[in-house]
């Protein structure tokens, strides 16, 4: 099998030529406008607009793919997917019962028509619901029993036979020390007998070759259920494989909505199915910074899930038991392994896999913790993590060279620039849509009688107040997902949840721009981050 784990110790020349284009690339776009804005003021005004009006059309893709996004969740959410996935353990029966759905316009109705179909006509055996298992992964370090409660409540309450189909595994850190100890032993007293299995495995530390991170907490704790699973006489085959947080709060269709999609999909050991995970838990209690930077997350969640060329494992996601066995589970030298999962999944399946989106929510917590300028501190911490996925740019182009690749090199380059782009944009975007407007004519004394220079303030402007209509659409959406307002909350909170926009730009500048270039620039350094800070995320009783 080709190594598909990223290189530890001293990388090569090659290597660390990629580690270092993300950050060089950040720079020069940045270091081009002010150099260019001292001797030529006309280059720099065409590079901030180039910039901006590249901004304006993928914000106008983005308002679109939102709009479709929040439809598509809205519509499944009014299917009963757990009598959808009881039809299939009789597909040729209940074809000819569901024959009349084949002109509905109900969401998933017709599909659902052509699924009974070709599995009835199919030579391929297609699993029964009655066959598939549910494994559930719950990563924790220390938290507290308080914020696992929740999750343990969001699965119980699942419409799902979680008595016999569902197997949840803690998974937990033994430097998590006597809180994790007390955590676990709250979970035995309270959660005995309620789904099928109930196991509890705990991750030693300091393993040699291990970042401090949920990608080795995960990966141990698969292993052991490997072996598990083998000693108890399953098929792997049949097992689906759910890795969360621990303060993941699965919709109660989940489950089922999951494993039909499971059941329907021929090639299901070479996929991942994500579903959409929003920062709502808490949402009303987190300050407004917080607030904008979490629904502005579960925006792009929901983006991504409309857009197959940018959907990409996150957080919550799922795989079957017998391709995470043959690819060895999660990566132990990331501190991103959600997103890293993706292009190890790709390399290993040779490019013969794809992430299929799940119309389905699945609640987390926002960034609070204890006090106001610790919770801005947790809230950078957080995205600084997110942005250290930059370091996946290099292990792609390093498998894209390698001699015995086998994927296919045109999709495989596309997504690799689009990897970068993604990554490279997300540093400079903001800060010159914000500040770029004024960088000529504050920088060059004799740019003040140049028209470009001093019209480029005004351009930018005209294009941002169309672009307010992204913000406005957002703002409308918003309200669709959120939690119901907590009673302790006046109605006078929707207010703040509207007004709260006014300070996107500054979210974005100090939060999204300054996350990228801090961990591309650790990354050019050769300075790895190769310990998970866990966010602390709270919920107010």
């Amino acid at each position: 099998m080709t190594n598909i784990d990223i290189p530890l110790g001293k990388r090569t020349l090659q290597y660390r030529f990629f580690e270092i284009l993300p950050g060089a690339l950040s720079y020069a776009v940045v270091l081009s406008i002010f150099i260019s804005s001292l001797f030529e003021p006309f280059v720099a005004a065409i590079l901030i607009l180039v910039v901006v009006s590249i901004m304006f059309v993928k914000s106008v893709a983005m308002a679109a793919s939102a709009i479709r996004g929040a439809r598509s969740l809205e519509k499944s959410r009014k299917v009963n997917w757990a009598k959808l996935l009881k039809d299939l353990e009789n597909p040729s029966e209940m074809l000819f019962k569901r024959a009349s759905w084949l002109h509905s316009k109900q969401f998933g109705m017709r599909q659902h028509v052509i699924n009974l179909y070709n599995i009835s006509q199919s030579e391929v055996k297609y699993p029964k619901p009655s066959e598939i298992i549910n494994l559930d992964m719950i990563a924790f370090y220390n938290e507290p029993y308080e914020v696992l409660e929740p999750t343990l409540i969001s699965l119980a309450k699942s419409n799902y036979d979680v008595k016999k189909q569902l197997i949840v595994v803690i998974a937990y850190e033994q430097r998590g020390g006597a809180k994790a100890q007390a955590t676990v032993k709250q979970i035995k007293k309270h959660w005995k007998g309620v789904f099928r299995e109930l196991l509890f495995v705990e991750h030693p530390k300091d393993i040699p070759g291990e970042v401090v991170g949920k990608g080795p907490n995960l990966t141990y704790a698969g292993k052991y259920m490997a072996k598990w699973v083998k000693e108890n006489g399953l098929d792997p085959e049949n097992i689906i494989v759910t890795s969360q947080d621990c303060d993941n709060h699965p919709d109660p269709d989940y489950f089922a909505y999951l494993t039909y999609e499971w059941i329907v999909t021929p090639e299901r050991q070479n996929m991942s199915f994500q579903p959409i995970c929003v920062f709502t838990n808490n949402i009303w209690d987190v300050p407004a910074p917080m607030r904008v930077i979490a629904t502005g997350n579960s925006f792009w969640n929901i983006i991504s899930s409309m857009r197959p060329h940018s959907i990409r494992n996150f957080a919550s996601h799922a795989q079957g038991m017998r391709g995470l066995i043959d690819m060895e589970f999660w990566s132990t030298r990331t501190i991103v392994e959600d997103g890293h999962q993706y292009w190890r999944s790709y390399f290993h399946f040779n490019g013969k896999y794809a992430v299929r989106p799940l119309y389905v929510a699945f609640g987390q917590d926002a960034v609070l913790s204890d006090g106001y300028v610790k919770t801005l501190k947790a809230q950078f911490v957080q995205l600084r993590r997110w942005a250290y996925g930059c370091s996946d740019v290099a292990y792609v182009a390093r498998n894209l060279l390698r001699k015995d690749r086998k994927v296919k090199i045109i999709p495989g380059w596309s997504r690799f620039f689009r990897l970068l782009e993604g990554h490279v944009s997300q540093s400079y975007t903001a800060l010159i849509i914000a500040i770029g407007g004024w960088i000529p004519l504050f920088l060059n004394s004799e740019s003040s009688r140049d028209f470009s220079a001093h019209q480029l303030p005004i351009m930018i402007g005209q294009i941002q107040q169309i672009a307010i209509i992204g913000i406005l659409i957002t703002i409308f959406l918003s309200f669709k997902i959120l939690p119901t307002r907590p009673e302790r909350y006046k109605k006078s909170r929707n207010i703040l949840m509207v007004l709260q926009w006014v300070i996107m730009p500054i979210t974005a500048v100090c939060y999204a721009s300054a996350s990228a270039f801090y961990s591309q620039t650790r990354l050019l350094l050769g300075r790895y981050m190769e310990k998970f800070d866990v966010t602390e995320k709270h919920q107010k009783k």
